[in-house]
This record gives structure tokens, C-alpha cells and sequence, in this order.
């Protein structure tokens, strides 16, 4: 059946031999349990434990003379719903920090009480979940021209401080064990980024990537530029990435700079990452009132970054297998405080070349403001059930990719 869905995909026309479309894939899912949570603990299955389930589509069309033209496009599925978009586990709930007029710096009475709270739906509504708008094509949508000189791309892609967090992750984003489960609200990283256009190299280890992106209507208004690069050898590999972008009012904001080296000792690898981030003008606020009261000024200041993530981990192959370990901190420099810190174990075992089962662990610290849960890789956990509530979590996984 695969031979023939593949066959039929195989493109027709003068050029058969030189074009050719390819159908692939990734499915996994798997039971979890999480403490922690208000309401206590919750058991749930869910999808893109290890990694987001996906299926796609590539294109490529040998143009001759070492020009070759490409196109991606990549899609999210849900496998415990059928959908292509998720929400955390506690739903809308917001850290304590930005739900309520105290906490925000607000006078506490019954209209601050309730604006705050119509304002906290808002944002949860729009920021925190994954694919919230809903798009077919959510992970991935480009074309570009492979040159003897680099690739040119456009479309939506991954940025590139979020290509080097991804290396130098021990755990390779999967498990609620990934230091990326540490910045998930506010988002710590921008990872993919529509309306872009991207400039590629890959030469003697070395990939270097070039990616500018705006908004749908104007150049200065959710404008982005990032820059990064990789060298890779048998032993040894490092990498360095910078992200910046405006919100939608014009003035900067979400920033990134993030460094990894990794070792490999033959049986195992040492890896680790530091992202330094800082944002001063958060995005998605600019409906929000600023008067009579300063509503909108008091969700900046809560909403603002400066913060460093930190990560090491170690990973041992038992042949096809793996043992991932792994320690992750976030130290917040804001007067709120709210660092988090979690560690972790994920043991895959591996049933052939295209199937494997994953056992995984993490226990999330959460400091005396600190107030997150855990997912994975194609997930968010969400909010524990107050500030300084620690979070654990056991899950057991199948991956299968096609």
C-alpha cells in the first residue's frame, strides 16, 4: 500500500524523472500524569509527547547546474482529538501574577476585578495554546531555490535562535523534561515566523541562516531579523543565534540570543544551552485600555522578560537505545521573581527503524513566584495550581514515523 501511495505521488510530465512529491509523516501519542494542578492530579492522553504529530508534503525539482527548486509544507495534527490545535491542560488559567488587580499593581474593586479578568480570557484566548488561529499548514510552509551559492526561502519557517535551542536541547524538545517547557508563557522564544524570507548555507560542518519576516500589512509593525550559526564535527559541535522583533505597535520587543556546545564520547554526548531573554514591550496588548486606569501599562510590566535559560544534560546510547538526563533553569531578573527550575529522565527504546517507546520523568521546581506545569514537545502543560507549587510528571509514548 505505502509503494503505491508513494508511486502515485510521484509527480508526472515532461520533467517526471527530475521532480518528484513526497508524503511524510510522524504520529505519537501516549498516556501522561501530572500533580500539581489545581484541582490535583490529572491522567490524559496526549499527543506529541516525544514530538508534534504531523504529516507533510516536499517538492523538489532538479533545475540542473546545481539549482534545485523545493517546497515544504507541514501540517499539525492532533492525535487525541483529530484536530490541529491544543490548549494546556488547565485551560485559560493564568499565573496568579496577571489574574487579578493586586497582583498587576491595580485599586482592587469590583470593575478593576472583573476588567482584569475579561482582559487575562483575552490573552489566554489568543497566547496561550498552540495553533490557536487554526491553520492547515501550521509548522511549515515554503518554496525556494537551492543554489550552488545557499538556499532562498519564503514563507513560514523556524527562526533561528530556535534551530540552535533545539540542538543543543539534550532532550531534542521531547518530554516534559525539554528546557523549552520553561518558557512557554510568555513565550520565551519565537519558533516559527510567517511572511518570512530566509537565506541558508551548509559548507564543511558549517549551516548559517539569515531570516527577516513582517506583519501582512507593514514593514516596521511585527518586523523580525535573526541571524545564527552551526559547526558540526564527529566530536564536537557549537552554536550561536540572535532573534529580535517588534510588536505590533513598532517597538521592539521579543529578543533572543542563545549559545550551545555539545560533545560526543562515543556512547554518549554532553550538551548544553544558554538563552538570554529580554522583552520590554510584549506583543498583543495594544487593545488593551489604557484608561481611565492604566490597564494596559500594568499587563506590560507583568508580561515583560529578562530572563536567562539554562540547560545540561547528558545522553547515553545502549545501542539503538537511549537514556537522556537532563537539568534546566530559568533565572528571572524581574522584581517578580519567578524562576522555575526542573530535571528529568526519558529512556527510549527503539522497536525498528521507524517505531520506538519512550518512558520519561521531570519534576518542575517551582520557585516562590514561579508558577508553571509541564507538557511536551508538541504541547503546553500550562499553570500549576498556585505560585511556588511544584509540578511532576510521568508519561509513556509511541512515535512511529512514515
Amino acid at each position: 500500500m505505502k509503494k503505491a501511495v508513494m508511486l502515485g505521488l510521484v509527480l508526472v510530465g515532461s520533467s517526471a524523472q527530475a521532480q518528484s512529491l513526497q508524503l511524510y509523516g510522524l504520529v505519537d501519542a501516549g498516556v501522561s500524569h501530572m500533580s500539581g494542578l489545581r484541582g490535583g492530579s490529572v491522567n490524559q492522553i496526549n499527543s506529541g509527547i516525544m514530538e508534534g504529530s504531523r504529516w507533510g508534503l516536499r517538492g523538489r525539482e532538479d533545475l540542473g547546474g546545481g539549482y534545485q527548486a523545493i517546497f515544504t509544507l507541514e501540517s499539525r495534527v492532533e492525535l487525541d482529538t483529530g484536530t490541529s490545535t491544543n490548549r494546556p491542560v488547565t485551560g485559560t488559567q493564568l499565573p496568579d501574577r496577571v489574574s487579578t488587580p493586586a497582583a498587576l499593581g491595580l485599586p482592587d474593586t469590583p470593575v478593576t476585578r472583573a476588567t482584569v479578568t475579561a482582559i487575562g480570557a483575552q490573552l489566554a484566548n489568543t497566547e496561550f495554546g498552540v495553533n490557536i488561529p487554526g491553520r492547515l499548514f501550521d509548522r511549515q510552509a515554503f518554496v525556494g531555490l537551492i543554489t550552488p551559492f545557499g538556499a532562498f526561502l519564503a514563507g513560514r519557517q523556524y527562526t533561528p535562535a530556535f534551530e540552535v535551542a533545539a540542538q543543543f536541547d539534550i532532550f531534542n524538545l521531547a518530554t516534559a523534561a525539554s528546557p523549552q517547557q520553561l518558557v512557554a508563557f510568555p513565550t520565551g522564544v519565537d519558533i516559527r515566523l510567517s511572511n518570512s524570507a530566509a537565506y541558508r548555507i551548509e559548507k564543511n560542518g558549517f549551516t548559517g541562516s539569515i531570516v527577516a519576516a513582517a506583519s501582512e500589512d507593514s514593514t516596521v509593525t511585527g518586523r523580525f531579523i535573526g541571524a545564527g550559526g552551526m559547526y558540526k564535527s564527529d566530536r564536537f559541535a557549537a552554536g550561536l543565534a540572535y532573534n529580535t522583533r517588534n510588536n505590533e505597535l513598532g517597538d521592539k520587543s521579543l529578543t533572543n540570543t542563545v549559545a550551545g556546545a555539545s560533545l560526543n564520547l562515543g556512547s554518549g554526548t554532553f550538551s548544553t544551552e544558554i538563552n538570554l531573554i529580554k522583552d520590554d514591550n510584549p506583543s498583543g496588548l495594544s487593545a488593551v485600555p489604557a484608561a481611565p486606569l492604566n490597564f494596559r501599562g500594568a499587563f506590560f510590566n507583568a508580561l515583560r522578560q529578562d530572563a536567562r535559560l539554562f540547560h545540561i544534560g547528558y545522553r547515553h546510547m545502549f545501542g539503538a537505545n537511549s537514556l537522556a538526563l537532563g537539568y534546566n533553569h530559568l533565572d528571572d531578573k524581574r522584581p517578580s521573581n519567578a524562576d522555575v527550575a526542573s530535571y528529568g529522565a526519558a529512556y527510549t527504546y527503539v522497536l525498528s527503524k521507524r517505531t520506538d517507546l519512550t518512558a520519561a520523568v521531570a519534576h518542575l521546581d517551582n520557585k516562590e513566584r514561579g508558577q508553571l506545569a509541564l507538557g511536551g514537545n508538541g504541547y503546553l502543560g500550562g499553570v500549576s495550581e498556585r505560585a511556588g507549587q511544584d509540578v511532576n510528571s510521568v508519561s509513556f509514548s509511541i512515535r512511529h514515523r512514515f
